[in-house]
C-alpha cells in the first residue's frame, strides 16, 4: 500500500479497537480492489482514454486527501506545503500512468495479479539488496509465486497482451518504490496529499504529451461524463479516502498482518469482476494466483516466524 517519503512530525495516530480495525481493513482492501474495477469500467465502456483518467484520478484524490487532512488538523496539506516531495509525485504518477494504459489490454482480475506481485517483488528484492536474509521458507515462497507469475505470462491463448502486462509490472514497482520511500513518514496522510498535489501537474503534463502521441499509445484527450465520472471516483474515493481508511487501520496492525491482508485485493477485484464487468476467471489465473498469492504469503510468514 502507498506510504508517503518525509519523516514529518505529525500527530500520533489513534489505535483503533479490535472490531473498528477489522472493519476499516475491509473497508479499504475494498477500496484498493474498486481502483483496477473503475479504471477497467472507464477504458472498456466509456469514452476516456488512460492519459485523461489518470490526470482525473491523481487530481480529484489531491482534492479528496487536501480536505480530509485539513479536516482531521493535518494542516500541512495545505497548498504549497513542504508535505510529500518531487520524487514521491514522480512515483505515484509513474504508478498510475502505466496502471491505466496497462488496462487497455487486460482483464481486471489479471492487471491486480500481476500489480500485486510487482509490489511484493520489488520490496522483497530492495530488501535483499539491503542485506536482507530469507530462511527456506522464505525462499520457497518466492520460488512458488516467480513460477506463478510464469505460468500467467506464458505465451498462449490466456496470457495477457504482453505491453500491457510489462506497464503493470512497472506500476506495481512504482508503487512499491513509493511504498519503500515512505517507510520514514510520520503523518502519511499529509504526505500523501503533498504528493498528490505535486503528482497532479504532471498528470497534466503527460496527457498533452499523449494527445500528441496519439494511437500510439492509446491517448488523445478523449472523455466523456461517465468516464469522467469513473475517475474521480477512483481518485477521490478508492484512492483518496480509501488511503485514509487504510491509514487509520495501520496502527492496529502488525507489519507482517498489513502484509498479509492485502493478499486479499487481487481476490477481491477477480470476483468483483466477474459480476461488475462479466469477466471470466480462466483455470490459468486462478492456478497463478493460487501460486503467486501463497507463495508471497510464506514469504510474509517467514518474515513473522524470524522476527
Amino acid at each position: 500500500m502507498p506510504t508517503n517519503d518525509r519523516a514529518e512530525a505529525g500527530p500520533a495516530p489513534a489505535v483503533p479497537g479490535a472490531g473498528r480495525a477489522a472493519l476499516l481493513t475491509l473497508l479499504a482492501m475494498l477500496a484498493f480492489a474498486a481502483n483496477s474495477i473503475l479504471c477497467r469500467l472507464a477504458l472498456t465502456q466509456t469514452a476516456i482514454d488512460p492519459a485523461v483518467f489518470t490526470l482525473v484520478r491523481i487530481a480529484s484524490g489531491a482534492a479528496s486527501l487536501w480536505l480530509i487532512a485539513r479536516a482531521t488538523g493535518h494542516a500541512k496539506a495545505g497548498p504549497g506545503a513542504k508535505a510529500g516531495s518531487w520524487r514521491g509525485a514522480a512515483a505515484l504518477l509513474a504508478y498510475a500512468a502505466a496502471f491505466s494504459f496497462a488496462y487497455l489490454t487486460m482483464t481486471a482480475g489479471t492487471g491486480a495479479l500481476l500489480l500485486f506481485g510487482a509490489v511484493q517483488a520489488t520490496m522483497i528484492l530492495v530488501g535483499l539488496s539491503r542485506g536482507e536474509r530469507l530462511v527456506p521458507l522464505q525462499w520457497v515462497g518466492l520460488a512458488l509465486a516467480l513460477g506463478g507469475l510464469a505460468l500467467l505470462l506464458a505465451p498462449g491463448l490466456s496470457a495477457p497482451d504482453p505491453l500491457g502486462a510489462l506497464l503493470m509490472v512497472a506500476a506495481g514497482a512504482a508503487w512499491g518504490a513509493y511504498s519503500l520511500l515512505g517507510r520514514a513518514s510520520r503523518d502519511p496522510i499529509a504526505t500523501t496529499a503533498g504528493n498528490f498535489l505535486r503528482a497532479t501537474p504532471m498528470a497534466a503534463v503527460l496527457a498533452l504529451l499523449a494527445a500528441f502521441a496519439g494511437p500510439v499509445v492509446g491517448g488523445s484527450l478523449r472523455w466523456d461524463q461517465g468516464g469522467l465520472a469513473y475517475a474521480a471516483l477512483s481518485g477521490a474515493l478508492a484512492s483518496g479516502v480509501g488511503y485514509s481508511i487504510w491509514y487509520a487501520a495501520l496502527p492496529a496492525l502488525t507489519a507482517a498482518r498489513a502484509a498479509s491482508v492485502q493478499l486479499s485485493v487481487p481476490v477481491i477485484t477477480a470476483l468483483a469482476a466477474v459480476l461488475a464487468l462479466g469477466e471470466r476467471i480462466t483455470p490459468i489465473l486462478a492456478l497463478s494466483s493460487l501460486a503467486v498469492l501463497g507463495g508471497i504469503a510464506l514469504v510474509i510468514v517467514g518474515k513473522s516466524r524470524r522476527a
